[in-house]
């Protein structure tokens, strides 16, 4: 993929699968997004759908924060002056980076240090794993700008993390949860010192394993939060019988005969 303009990208792994690692860049002020980084993250995330070497992904933040949010003077000032139909355009902009976040196939790791706040709090929220260094403060900051909670799907997806109360707690008062209250709440899967060097080789973890299964188990887990239990076993049923076909699934059968640990090639 082309290094995109407004955050960092590189890749990390072997022939088994490689993992790719988005850094917001901009330390100096907390990594805070701007209108043009907003957009190139949704492209870049839609872009990876095709992006058959790039097995999982790690999203991280430079200098010891993960994401301040909108950036006050580039964002929030310019949307104080424009109309609805402009308003409008952006809100759906910023929601389309979390669809695509969640439609790509592959797993997206969030390495959380520091700040996460605002839009940043919202990007760790549409991963599927988060892990957290123990300085991470993560606020849904919405409500202390005059704005609702409901942003970037956050009434839809904190409360299946964390339980209703406890997101609407953090969402009406938009105050800072720790990384312990995260792990506790369910928000994070882990704490620890080296959080970026750990989730890297989280996802190296699952670049090595069965990459269309896991895409399959990201898919069924979004498309099943509005099905009920009959239809979710019947979906799954289909999904598991597809992947049955699969060349990687012998392979972990013969594996296993033959009492040898599979190797995965994602087909």
């Amino acid at each position: 993929m082309n290094q995109p303009k407004h955050f960092q990208w590189r890749t990390e792994g072997d022939k088994r699968g490689l993992v790719g690692v988005i850094t917001l860049s901009r330390p100096e002020k907390k990594n805070p997004l701007t209108f043009e980084s907003y957009a190139e993250l949704r492209d870049f995330f839609t872009g990876l759908k095709s992006e058959k070497g790039i097995n999982s992904i790690v999203v991280t933040g430079a200098g010891g924060n993960f994401c301040s949010g909108g950036d006050v003077h580039e964002i929030i000032g310019p949307l104080t002056k424009m109309a609805m139909p402009q308003l409008l355009e952006f809100t759906r902009m910023t929601g389309d980076l979390v669809k695509a976040m969640r439609h790509c196939p592959q797993p997206v790791i969030a390495a959380v240090d520091g700040v996460c706040a605002g839009a940043g709090a919202i990007i760790a929220m549409a991963c599927d794993l988060r892990y957290a260094a123990p300085s991470a403060k993560t606020a849904f900051l919405f409500v202390r700008v005059g704005l609702a909670g409901c942003d970037m799907g956050a009434c839809t997806i904190l409360p299946r993390l964390i339980g209703q109360g406890r997101a609407s707690e953090l969402l009406y008062t938009g105050r800072s949860m720790s990384a312990d209250e995260g792990a506790a709440w369910g928000f994070f899967n882990g704490v620890m010192e080296n959080v970026q060097s750990f989730s890297i080789g989280k996802a190296k973890e699952l670049a090595a394993g069965p990459t269309l299964a896991h895409a399959m188990t990201k898919k069924m887990l979004h498309q099943e939060w509005n099905a009920g239990i009959d239809e979710a076993i019947e979906m799954e049923a289909q999904a598991q019988a597809i992947l049955m076909q699969t060349k990687d699934f012998h392979r972990a059968y013969q594996a296993f005969a033959a009492k040898q640990k599979p190797v995965f090639e994602g087909d």
